[in-house]
């Protein structure tokens, strides 16, 4: 036999699509070459597909080998192919009967000794088995666990290729995924630690609530940093389906944990603020990899010292804050990564960083305005919540009665407000009052009462928020009714949001 077929999977962001790798012998110059738009790590497969089958006991076949990638007009990238290839080569040869791989992805990078070593996208990758009707995956052995999160695929592991010439040669076993380990217990940062900031934890709960945006100015120490690290502490767990989109992303970042691959809490991404526009958005050469936003997806995206990003930075979180997505576009192709996110900035008030009126504070109002317009009107006009926290006193630092709520307790009115919008909103597919279209709040039956909007329509009138403003407050009203109990927004409801998104402290 000449001729041998095997399958892979191909990503293209989050896409992943089954390659029949195709491999034919033939008499010529010995030599092996890979056609269907292979890239640079891929071509590269020659060399270590070569040593690797050496260096597990096999002999080279000493002809002309052609590998085809099917469908050879969409581009293949990364190392992921290489043990399909090393045994499409094998089976090609007539040294490994291709029965026992019918119907089998395989998956995996090879190391010159003739390892499997792990590969960056495994989870996607045999989501798009699952699709394409495969159920069988074998996969290196430290992506096991990650595979195994797919169900209805029956997932088997190796450590070399040696383990799979000899299952395919006279049916050696191979291995079976690792137990999950046990859960870490490691305690979360709880809301118990935040000093006073009464106004900063209405804000963060409000914006637990409805999934909104939210942004804080106060002097350093106010607490601003605190405060959004135990954002994660009080949103409710990840469903199934969204864990395993979040996973996903992770996995094609190459940054999920191996000991316990399943992302099942909000992720938290806090960039520094040199930060460059790649970072935040995504990119690279090849197949573009997600940046910050992606990796915040479902999740949280924290940028302490906001003004401190560059605008160009800043001003790529636009379009994935409406959209929900962000799309790398390259000169072979475009990528699509999922960005629906709550976005979370901190900033001081002046380059000094003292608090409005201080009497150390030698910035002009001028210089004021300045430093926060570095925060551009759109990207605000994007931000729902918009929460000024004043210094904490030293009667707050040094009471000992400690009255404020552990995560815990707002953690359970989170619940309960995201589940009454939930109910509310199940049959448009929508779960959060977030995601909920301005028009939709506009018109009955959820439109409000005049009595209830009058201050907000004047505020409207006077310039103080735009339309897209006017939208953004009845999310936030409606988030408040539901964290309070109520079917819907009363005229106290909707001037709350209005004071926190024009930045009121009152």
């Amino acid at each position: 036999m000449s001729y041998a077929k095997v399958l892979s999977v191909g990503l293209i962001g989050l896409a992943g699509h089954l390659v029949e790798i195709e491999a034919d012998l033939a008499a010529g110059l010995p030599g092996l070459t890979l056609t269907g738009l292979p890239d640079a790590a891929l071509s590269e497969a020659r060399d270590r597909v070569r040593a690797a089958l050496v260096n597990s006991g096999e002999s080279w076949p000493n002809r002309r080998i052609t590998v085809n990638l099917l469908p050879a007009d969409i581009p293949k990238h990364g190392s992921a192919f290489d043990l399909a290839v090393a045994v499409s080569i094998l089976a090609g040869a007539g040294v490994l009967p291709l029965a026992p791989l019918h119907g089998v992805v395989l998956l995996g990078e090879l190391g010159l000794d003739g390892a499997v070593r792990p590969v960056r996208g495994v989870l996607p990758s045999v989501l798009a088995t699952a699709r394409a009707g495969i159920r069988r995956v074998v996969v290196p052995l430290a992506n096991a666990r990650e595979a195994a999160l797919v169900p209805g695929v029956t997932v088997r592991a190796t450590d070399c290729l040696r383990r799979v010439v000899d299952f395919v040669r006279g049916g050696t076993p191979l291995l079976d995924p690792p137990a999950e380990p046990p859960v870490d217990g490691t305690a979360e940062l709880d809301l118990l630690d935040v000093v006073g900031q009464e106004l900063g934890r209405r804000g963060l709960e409000v914006a637990a609530a409805g999934g909104h945006h939210l942004s804080m100015v106060g002097p350093p120490g106010a607490g601003k940093t605190m405060l959004a690290q135990r954002l994660p502490s009080i949103l409710p767990p990840l469903s199934d389906a969204a864990a395993l989109e979040v996973t996903a992303v992770h996995s094609i970042a190459g940054v999920l944990p191996p000991e316990s691959p399943m992302i099942r809490r909000p992720p938290f991404q806090a960039p520094h603020h040199t930060a460059s526009v790649a970072a935040l958005v995504g990119g690279g050469s090849g197949l573009a990899r997600p940046g910050a936003i992606s990796l915040s997806h479902m999740g949280i995206l924290f940028l302490d010292e906001a003004p401190e990003f560059g605008s160009r930075a800043l001003e790529t979180l636009r379009q994935p804050l409406e959209d929900g997505y962000v799309v790398l576009s390259r000169a072979r192709g475009a990528t699509q990564y999922p960005a629906r996110i709550q976005l979370v900035l901190a900033a001081n008030p002046c380059p000094c960083a003292r608090p409005a009126g201080d009497a150390h504070c030698e910035c002009s109002a001028l210089v004021r305005r300045r430093y926060l317009s570095r925060l551009s009107g759109p990207l605000m006009d994007r931000v729902d919540l918009q929460v000024p926290l004043t210094p904490v006193t030293a009667a707050q630092l040094t009471e000992e009665t400690v009255l404020a709520e552990s995560s815990a307790v707002v953690a359970a009115r989170v619940a309960q407000a995201r589940g009454a919008a939930t109910e509310r909103w199940a049959d448009r597919g929508w779960s959060t009052n977030a995601r909920v279209p301005g028009p939709v709040l506009r018109r009955p039956p959820w439109r409000l009462p005049g009595t209830a909007t009058a201050g907000l329509q004047k505020a409207l009138d006077a310039g103080s928020i735009s339309a897209r403003g006017f939208d953004r407050v009845l999310r936030v009203a409606w988030s408040i009714a539901d964290l309070d109990g109520r079917s819907s927004p009363d005229n106290g409801d909707v001037q709350e949001a209005l004071a926190m998104r024009i930045g009121r402290t009152g």
